[in-house]
Formats: structure tokens, C-alpha cells, sequence
């Protein structure tokens, strides 16, 4: 197929033409020799319309015969038929979409078109009645019932009707356009809301806008949508558009071609109808691609796409053209009839002459052949460029329609075909067989083939190529197939081929879209030694990384770690160190550096150059070794790097001072880390916990090199205790150090100043020498102790540093070294006492309890408020002195808690008679601080003493002397407290009584109205509260006393919830046992004043 840019360009045998489509004949279901009854039996003209593919309908052919209208199905059997015209009425036009037909007619009576339009998907709700003349009487017959009229109007438009020539309609039925012979337009807008909002008007339809008017009859009209929207559904369907804003309506007439905005305008374009082209067509040849959203345009030079720009593609193919019709990507070009000849520039018509000459000779050699005449029908792969089918047909054709996964043809002598496309599968067979490779390439790609089934093209056509000995050009068609097609397939070839060069291509091509795996790196890099092409080596070492289209992230055109072992066993260590330096290999450049070479010191300055992440990544591998080595400089590598201090300049950096429990000498406290290790799962080298779970990502990638002009501390003379630095925010998040705690095992003094640097360079803690002692005890908040809500993971190291220094003093206080021990004391005690250090107190408790550290404890069980543990402790050491020491220290503290102290002590002081007899006055203090605190009753005082026969009588002689004389009082109280109460009820009772009598007179000496405030007059109320109201100032329906009735109706709806609640046993029991141990009897005492206890009364009887 060619495209041209003129009606001069080359003619229709430069069309590849191929039969993709079955011919098969449509009989009728009883007469296998005819064609369908259906169609046979119809009155011509025949107007016919397929359904749309959208249509609510099930897929069928409507055709407009005479006044009737039928519905058939796939099999061509009539499903509906309905009288549409009266009398000898007729259609010109049908076009059916969303369940509507619309039909253009002819009527009887009415010299203008007539508009019709159906609704399909309902019927009449009566059937309607006709009448036949038999003889001279006249009777109904009954009709089957037709689908709903919704409307029945004429298309009037100047003074002289004309016929209607062409019509499109929109996939929404928004828009109808009709085209007149005469060269006008008339745009209706709204159709389907016309249609629903006025359902029983026959005659509404919205009003028609002329949009175009010329002495030129118009030929086609076309609708460009803005949405993908379905296929054409009329002889000049509605087409959809890809991305302009609103409707456009193409207008073909005889001469030009134009283009009207009808809704919404694209940025830039007219609202005003434009030409887009001053060359026409004729009646029929003109249609829209609602695939390509294009007019379509049969001219007999060519064939024209158009868009709203104007002219697009032009085809090549000359001839004359009576109709042109679309069917999927294919467009079908129907000829006129014409007289068959021998010398036709068709082939197509050559062979039908010559296939009817030699069957249509007579047996005394006379020709019979016919003299009708034939019609040419041509079906174009527009997008492939090629010619799927061309047939001729006797005697014309009538109609051609797309229905039903077919093309059906409409002969003039009646006969009805069918056309089947072939599949995809079946078409490629055909182009395999011919070798056409490409045009099998582009067909697969245009009928949507998978990326698969064209890479088996591109091996089809590879395999051919190789055998034609076409080495280079197969291999350009099997690179293609990459990602489909397993690579050993290719490899296997060219292997047997020894076209080594060629499979280096391929290779190469197979690692830049990084497909290869690590036996195609292998493979590579031996063709590259096997050939000696030591500048394509460095080639493919030394490419860069290339950005991902799909992920974003670097990606190697081969397997990294494949091309470095493979360089390492050739002997290749310069390729091998360049790799892995180049791409952040750290854990193979450090592997050569420290097992192949020993270079420690070039180790320890390449992971200073490097990023956090990839730095902290190789010292959790190589740490452990790299601190046997060089211990002093890799210790300050860890302080930098766990301080956010990686990559900075220092200002000074200070040789470590020696210090008692930091000398040179290591010394080995594994036990002490180990049992720590192990309780904070630090890098899960004994735990199966990986310390990625507690350590925040860094946000700076580890394969960028960060320069840094040092060269490890101790390369270039400085020491270990780098705290004077430049004080800046970290640029990166610091790694958590717990994970680094496993490599100290053996270095206990490095452990100790890593840690302490760490917590003073990353969290500003540090110990303040020596522990601040102070004489007045002041309490401090309760510590949190459960460190299972923690989830923050910098709380999280800092419990842990401080933890595991706190372990790491109390181990060093074990040392024969008396200066070690009193800094290592101090330190513990600074640590314990600092209450800004986020350590576990518990952790700590238990550790100071393992190393026996006296001192600790006690400030541990201060900070955590165990007072009792501490008197306890005491107590067990028979320090007596200290017990009441402590007992005055604590028992001031206002708290529940404290005031349990009493009791404890009181029971130590009478638990052995010389305890007693040494601070007989010490327990009368304590005896009275329990009076004066109200912490015990008496008489649980005289069973704590009376338990064991130590105190005796004497002791406490005074005290119950006062407890005696103190009740006795409190009785004569409560027995004028109980008089009191009599006297006051007998009062009230006597009031109740006189205002319950009736025959006793009540005075009421109030003048003025207690809610207006006015002077009091009759009619006026008065209450026994001895409140008086207007009558008028109270509600007619229940006359109440507005200032008392608030207060009443409190009191009763206590007493309603009170009797309510006296069921509630649960509730009493509930109370009871979780109130205090003082309390249980309040409660009981409450419950029974609230008449809980008492007699069950109804609610109805509560006043």
C-alpha cells in the first residue's frame, strides 16, 4: 500500500494484496439453495442498520421494507416487526443507538421528511388494531405490538422541502445533525433530554440551529467526540475524539469539506464553521472513523483521512467508488457496477472474467457467458497497508453491514454473504509462508498482539535470516527478542557458529537492559580474554551506571559481583579493585585490602572516605577485625561515625589522656558485656534479632565517596578522645552503637570511651565528677521501669549505653587497682544519682545487686521510692540506728505508701527485747505518730505488740492510759450529738403534724407575689411552705410552687434512683470491695442511711 500526498500518487497495484477473509454464502434455515426467507420476502428499497455496539439490545439487523419495519437476529429470523409509515410511507435513513431508532421517512400527505424515533427496549402497552375490506363489510384485525413512538415530527426548514441526504448522531445521543439535498444543516442540541423530559410529546424536539448553508448538497456528516465512545452507529456515525475539549460535526458536501464546533471549544480553534479542504465527494463515500477519530473520504484518485487540523494521511487507489463502509481497523470500498473485461487494470476482475468464460461454455462451443453487470467489494488494512480482501459480485450491490464478527454483502440479484476475517494466528501463517516478516511485525502490533507473540516474530525472522547466511542482520532481530526468547537459545546458535563477535554483541545488548545473570557475565568477559580486546574490557568495566526508567535506582549493565570474581581468578586485580571501588562494592574492595593484601591502614581510610550507610554497614562485618589491628584508630572511626561526626573537620583533636580504667592494656571482661549483649539483643550475633529493627535509616547513600582530608587518627598522630569539634547538627542519622558492642568483647578500656563519647558527642550526657552529695533528702519522680513501651530507638541506645557503662564500672570496681576502683565508684554512683541519664533503673538494680554495690542500691531504691526496701535491708543488718534514721528520713514524705513504714518499724522494734530496751523512747515517738497520722486503729497497735510477749504492759503503760480517756470523751460527744438529733426530729415532726391538720388555721401574712414581685391580689394561692403567687403566675394544670418545686423534685428523684438501686446487689458488693480497707464500713453505714437495707417500697409509693 503507498500513501500519497496527491490524486497523482501510485496506483492500486502497489497494494500488497492477501485473502484474509472467508466467502461464505447465508441460506435460509428450511431452503439450504436460497438465502434467508426474511430478506427474500422484504419489499425493496431495503434501508438497513445494524444495532450499536453499545445498544441495550441484543446484537440484530433492523430494516426499513416498504411502511414496515423488522427486527432480525443472528440467525436472520424476524424477531419484531411494527407498521412505522402510514400508507405508502417509506424509509430513507435509520440509524439505532442506546435502545432508540431513529428513522427519516416519506409519508402520504406530508410533502417534508418526517422524523421518527423508537424506543426498542419497550412496547405498547395495547395492540393496535387494523382494518381489512372483505366484501362490503369491514373487520379488525389484530397487529402485534410495536416498540413505544416517543416522537413523530416533521423536519421543516425554508419554504420548499427537501430531502434528507445524510444524518449523525452522537454515542450519547446528545447531538443529531441532518444534512439536506438543498446544502443545509440543522444541528438539534439535547436530543436525549428533550427526549426525557417531555416523553408524551410527539412532536418536541429542541430547536434546529442551522450551522451550515451552501448551493452544494451535502454528502456525509460525522460526529468527532471528546470521549472514546462506541463504535458508528448509522450510515454516518458518530465518531469519538482523543483529547479536544467538546463536539465537532465534519460536513461533506459535493465540493468542500468543513469542520463546526457544536459544543465547547478546543483552546485556540473558532466557534465559527471552517473548509478544511475544497475537494468533496459524492453521496455515500464519506464516513467516520470512530477508531482513528478521523473522516474518512472516498474520492476516485484516493483516499483522504481528515481531523479538525485538516487533510491527514492519503492512500493511493484509483477507481471509481460508489460507498465506502468501516468494519474494526478495516475500511470496505464498494465499486459501481460495471461491465467485467478482460484487460481491467484488476486482477480481481481479470479472473472473474476468465473463471466465468471457461464455465459458461456450451457443449457446441458457443459462449453463454454473462453480460450483467458486476460490483467490486475491497476490504483495506488501513493501518497495516495492505489489502485483506477483494471479491466481485453479480448484478451490483445493494448494501453492505458490520455485524455479528462479520462483514455481510448484499447482492443485487438477492444473495447474501458473509465475510469472515481470519484470525491473527491464521494471518501471520500466511505472511510466515511468504516470508513477509516485517508486514507480520506491523500486523501483530496493529491487532494487539502480546510483546511475546511479536518476539517469536522477531525469532521466526532471525532463524531465516541465519540460514541465508545473513549473520549480522539475524542477530539484530534476535536482540529484539530479549525479554521473551531464553537467551541460550541465540547463544547456542552462534556458539556452533564460532561467531564470536556477533555473540559479544548480543551479550553486551543482553547486559545493558539488564537481563544477564551472573553464567552471561562469565560468558562475556571470557570472550573478551579469548579474544584479547583488552579496550572492549575496559569498555565494559568502566560503564557507568544508568538510571532505571522503571524503579529510579542505579542499575549495572552486568552482575557486579560475577565481573569481580571473575576478574579476581584472571588475575585482573586492577579491574577487580576499579569495580568494586567504582560501584560501592565496599565489602569486596575491604575483602581484597584486608585477607588478600593486609592493608588495614588503607581499609580503615577508605571506610573515613566513604557514606554512613556504606561505613556502617562494613564495620559491623570487618569492626571486630580491624580493632585487633589498629584498636585506637578504629575506635575513633566508631566514635565519629556513631556521633554524627563522619565527614567533619575537626577543630583539635586531643591524644587519649591515660586514665586508671582506660590505659593502653586491654583487659578481658567478656562475662560482663556478654551477659549484657545478649539482654539487648544488640547485633544479633547471639540473638536472631537483627539491630535493623532499632535503628533509624540513614538518609545519605553509602556509595557516594564523602572526601575527608584525614587519614585516620592514627595515621596522622591524633588520638582517641576527639571531643573538641565544630558543634553541628549531624548531617546524616547516626547508626545505632549497640550494634557495634560485640567488637569491644576484648577491648574493655575502648568500650568504656567509645560509650562515654558517644552519649557527651550525640546526646550532650555526660558524668559529673565527683557524684553531688547533699545531707537533706529531697525525692525525685518515679522512674519509668517498664522498658517494653519504649519504641523509640534513640531512648532505646541511650538505655543501652548507659546500661551496659554502668555494668562496665561495676565490673572494673572488682579490679586490684585501688585508683581504678575509686573512679570506677564514682562514676557509678555519678551515673545512679544523675537523674537526666536515661537508664534502666531495674537493669541497674540487678547489676548492683550481682557486684554486691551497697551504695547504689540504696540510691536505687530511693529514686524508685522502695522505701520499705530499704528499712527492710537495714533490718536484715540489724542496724538499728539506720532503721529509725531512715524511718525519719522517709516517714515525713506525705504518702500512703510511707506511712506503712510505722507499722514495719513498730513490729522490728518489739521482735527482740534487747531492740525494745535500747529504744523504748524511740517507740513511744513511733507510737504517737501513728496516733497523730491516723495510721492504724488502737487495738491493731496492741496485736502488733501483744504478737510475740516482748513488749509488755508497762511499755505503753501512758499511751493506752490516753487511748482510754480519749474514747471517753468521744462517747459523752456522741451522746450530746445524739440528743441534739432527737430534739431536732422531734421539731420537725411536730411541724409536719400541724401542717397536715386540717382543722388547725394557717396564717399567711405575705403581701406581694414571690414570682412576679408584685403586690399581692385576688384571686391569689398560697402553700404551706409559706410562699404566695398570683394565680394567674402559676400553671393552670398542676398548681406547684415554682420556688420549692426544683428543690422537691431533686429530693424525690434521689430517693426514685435510690429505691431503684436497692436491687443492685452487685453494684453494693462491687463498692465494698474496692474501696479501702477504712472505708468498708462508711460504705455499709451509707447504704443503710440511704434505706438500701430497709423494706422494699414501689417506685409509685416514693414521694
Amino acid at each position: 500500500m503507498a500513501s500519497v500526498t496527491s490524486a497523482s500518487g501510485p496506483s492500486a497495484p502497489q497494494w500488497r494484496s492477501f485473502t484474509f477473509f472467508d466467502v461464505n454464502d447465508v441460506k435460509d434455515n428450511d431452503d439450504l439453495a436460497q438465502s434467508p426467507r426474511s430478506i427474500r420476502s422484504l419489499t425493496q428499497p431495503l434501508i438497513l442498520t445494524p444495532t450499536s455496539p453499545n445498544s441495550p439490545l441484543n446484537p440484530s439487523l433492523i430494516i426499513s421494507s416498504s411502511s414496515n419495519i423488522t427486527i432480525l437476529d443472528r440467525h436472520f429470523n424476524v424477531e419484531r416487526t411494527f407498521k412505522a409509515w402510514e400508507l405508502n410511507g417509506r424509509a430513507t435513513a435509520l440509524i439505532e443507538a442506546g435502545g432508540l431508532l431513529l428513522a427519516i421517512g416519506e409519508e402520504d400527505g406530508s410533502r417534508w421528511p418526517v422524523l421518527k424515533i423508537w424506543d426498542l427496549t419497550r412496547e405498547e402497552k395495547k395492540k393496535p388494531t387494523t382494518k381489512e375490506a372483505n366484501g362490503n363489510s369491514s373487520s379488525p384485525k389484530e397487529r402485534e405490538r410495536g416498540p413505544i413512538l416517543v416522537r413523530n415530527t416533521r423536519i421543516q426548514h425554508g419554504q420548499r422541502p427537501h430531502p434528507v441526504s445524510s444524518i449523525a448522531l452522537t454515542s450519547n445521543l446528545s447531538h443529531l445533525a441532518i444534512g439536506l439535498g438543498d446544502g443545509t444543516v440543522l444541528l438539534y442540541k439535547h436530543l436525549l433530554q428533550s427526549l426525557t423530559t417531555s416523553p408524551t410529546s410527539l412532536n418536541s424536539l429542541p430547536k434546529a440551529r442551522v450551522i451550515h448553508e451552501s448551493n452544494e448538497p451535502i454528502t456525509g456528516l460525522g460526529f468527532r467526540e471528546p470521549n472514546y465512545s462506541s463504535s458508528p452507529t448509522s450510515h454516518q456515525s458518530s465518531g469519538s475524539s482523543s483529547s479536544n475539549i467538546g463536539i465537532s460535526l465534519f460536513i461533506v458536501t459535493t465540493n468542500r469539506i468543513l469542520s463546526a464546533p457544536v459544543s465547547g471549544n478546543s483552546k485556540g480553534s473558532s466557534s465559527e464553521t471552517r473548509t478544511i479542504d475544497e475537494l468533496g465527494c459524492g453521496l455515500g463515500c464519506a464516513i467516520m472513523d470512530w477508531r482513528r477519530k478521523e473522516m474518512i473520504v472516498a474520492r476516485d484518485e484516493a483516499i483522504y483521512l481528515y481531523n479538525n487540523e485538516g487533510r491527514g494521511a492519503c492512500y493511493a487507489y484509483e477507481g471509481p467508488k460508489s460507498s465506502i463502509a468501516i468494519y474494526q481497523h478495516n475500511l470496505i470500498i464498494i465499486s459501481p457496477p460495471f461491465y467485467p473485461s478482460a484487460n481491467s487494470a484488476s486482477a480481481t476482475v481479470r479472473h472473474y472474467v476468465s473463471k466465468q468464460s471457461n464455465i459458461t461454455t456450451s457443449s457446441n462451443g458457443v459462449s453463454n457467458t454473462s453480460t450483467s453487470d458486476i460490483s467490486k467489494v475491497t476490504v483495506f488494512d488501513l493501518q497495516n497497508k495492505l489489502i485483506s480482501y477483494s471479491g466481485t459480485y453479480r448484478d451490483g450491490v445493494r448494501e453492505v453491514f458490520c455485524q455479528w464478527n462479520g462483514i455481510f454483502v448484499f447482492g443485487g440479484n438477492g444473495k447474501l454473504t458473509k465475510l469472515s476475517e481470519h484470525t491473527t494466528s491464521a494471518k501471520l501463517a500466511v505472511l510466515y509462508r511468504r516470508n513477509l516478516f516485517t508486514l507480520a511485525i506491523s500486523l501483530a502490533r496493529s491487532q494487539g498482539l502480546g510483546e511475546s507473540g511479536i518476539a517469536d516474530i522477531h525469532r521466526r525472522y532471525g532463524d531465516y535470516l541465519y540460514s541465508k547466511g545473513d549473520y549480522d542482520g539475524a542477530m539484530g532481530q534476535f536482540v529484539k527478542t530479549l525479554g521473551n526468547l531464553q537467551p541460550s537459545y541465540v547463544i547456542r546458535k552462534f556458539l556452533d557458529a564460532q561467531r564470536i563477535h556477533n555473540l559479544t554483541t548480543y551479550l553486551q545488548e543482553l547486559h545493558s537492559r539488564g537481563l544477564a545473570n551472573p553464567d552471561h557475565t562469565t560468558l562475556l568477559l571470557n570472550c573478551y580474554t579469548k579474544t584479547s580486546d583488552r579496550a572492549r574490557l575496559d569498555s565494559f568495566i568502566k560503564t557507568e551506571a544508568r538510571r532505571s526508567e522503571i524503579s529510579g535506582d542505579d542499575e549495572l549493565p552486568f552482575d557486579l559481583d560475577t565481573a569481580i570474581r571473575v576478574c579476581r581468578q584472571a588475575g585482573f586485580y586492577e579491574h577487580a579493585t576499579y569495580l568494586a571501588r567504582k560501584f560501592g562494592k565496599h565489602e569486596e574492595y575491604l575483602r581484597i585490602q584486608i585477607e588478600d593484601a593486609g592493608e588495614v591502614g588503607e581499609a580503615l581510610r577508605y571506610l573515613r572516605n566513604l557514606g554512613p550507610v556504606a561505613c556502617e554497614e562494613n564495620m559491623v562485618r570487618y569492626g571486630r577485625t580491624l580493632l585487633n589491628a589498629e584498636p585506637e584508630a578504629t575506635t575513633a572511626l566508631l566514635i565519629d561515625l556513631c556521633s554524627g561526626d563522619l565527614g567533619k573537620k575537626k577543630v583539635v583533636t586531643p591524644t587519649l589522656e591515660s586514665k586508671p580504667n582506660g590505659n593502653s592494656t586491654t583487659t578481658s571482661s567478656a562475662p560482663a558485656m556478654l551477659s549484657y549483649l545478649g539482654y539487648n539483643r544488640v547485633t544479633g550475633l547471639f540473638t536472631s534479632d537483627s539491630p535493623a529493627a532499632t535503628q533509624s535509616p540513614a538518609q545519605t547513600d553509602g556509595a557516594q565517596d564523602q572526601p575527608n582530608g584525614e587519614k585516620g587518627d592514627t595515621l596522622n598522630g591524633s588520638g582517641l578522645n576527639a571531643a573538641a569539634k565544630i558543634h553541628e547538627e549531624p548531617s546524616y542519622v547516626p547508626p545505632s552503637p549497640r550494634q557495634y558492642f560485640a567488637h569491644f568483647v576484648d577491648h574493655r578500656d575502648l568500650f568504656i570511651t567509645f560509650l562515654e563519647s558517644v552519649a557527651s558527642a550525640l546526646w550532650n550526657q555526660s558524668l559529673t565528677l565527683p557524684a553531688p552529695k547533699s545531707s537533706i533528702f529531697v525525692p525525685r519522680p518515679i522512674q519509668d521501669i517498664d522498658t517494653s513501651l519504649i519504641e523509640d530507638p534513640i531512648i532505646l541506645d541511650q538505655r543501652a549505653v548507659w546500661n551496659t557503662l554502668l555494668e562496665l564500672y561495676l565490673t572494673s570496681i572488682q579490679s586490684n587497682n585501688e585508683e581504678m576502683v575509686k573512679i570506677s565508684t564514682e562514676k557509678a554512683l555519678s551515673l545512679i544519682s544523675n537523674e537526666e541519664l536515661p537508664y534502666d533503673p531495674m537493669h541497674a538494680l540487678i547489676l548492683c545487686s550481682t557486684n554486691e554495690f551497697v551504695e547504689g542500691m540504696i540510691k536505687l531504691w530511693e529514686n524508685l521510692e522502695m522505701y520499705e526496701d530499704i528499712i527492710r535491708f537495714y533490718m536484715t543488718k540489724n542496724q538499728t540506728e539506720k532503721v529509725l534514721q531512715h524511718l525519719d528520713l522517709y516517714g515525713t514524705i506525705n504518702q500512703p505508701d510511707n506511712l506503712d513504714l510505722y507499722p514495719l518499724v513498730l513490729r522490728y522494734l518489739s521482735s527482740s527485747p534487747s531492740i525494745l530496751s535500747n529504744h523504748s523512747q524511740e517507740l513511744h515517738k513511733i507510737l504517737n505518730k501513728i496516733d497523730e497520722l491516723q495510721i492504724i486503729p488502737p487495738l491493731t497497735i496492741i496485736q502488733i505488740l501483744s504478737r510475740n510477749g516482748v513488749a509488755s504492759i508497762g511499755n505503753i503503760k501512758q499511751w493506752l492510759k490516753s487511748k482510754v480517756e480519749e474514747d471517753k470523751e468521744q462517747v459523752e460527744s456522741d451522746k450530746h450529738l445524739v440528743e441534739s438529733y432527737r430534739s431536732e426530729t422531734l421539731t420537725k415532726k411536730k411541724t409536719i403534724q400541724d401542717l397536715s391538720n386540717v382543722d388547725q388555721p394557717e396564717v399567711f401574712q405575705v403581701t406581694r407575689c414571690a414570682a412576679c414581685g408584685g403586690q399581692l391580689d385576688l384571686p391569689s394561692i398560697h402553700f404551706m411552705c409559706k410562699h404566695s403567687y398570683h394565680q394567674r403566675c402559676l400553671s393552670d394544670s398542676e398548681p406547684e410552687c415554682i420556688l420549692c418545686a426544683r428543690q422537691h423534685s431533686v429530693i424525690r428523684e434521689l430517693r426514685r434512683n435510690q429505691t431503684r438501686l436497692a436491687d443492685r446487689h452487685d453494684l453494693f458488693i462491687d463498692e465494698v470491695k474496692n474501696s479501702e480497707s477504712t472505708e468498708g464500713f462508711n460504705i455499709i453505714a451509707g447504704a443503710f442511711g440511704r434505706g438500701l437495707m430497709g423494706k422494699e417500697q414501689a417506685l409509685d409509693d416514693v414521694v
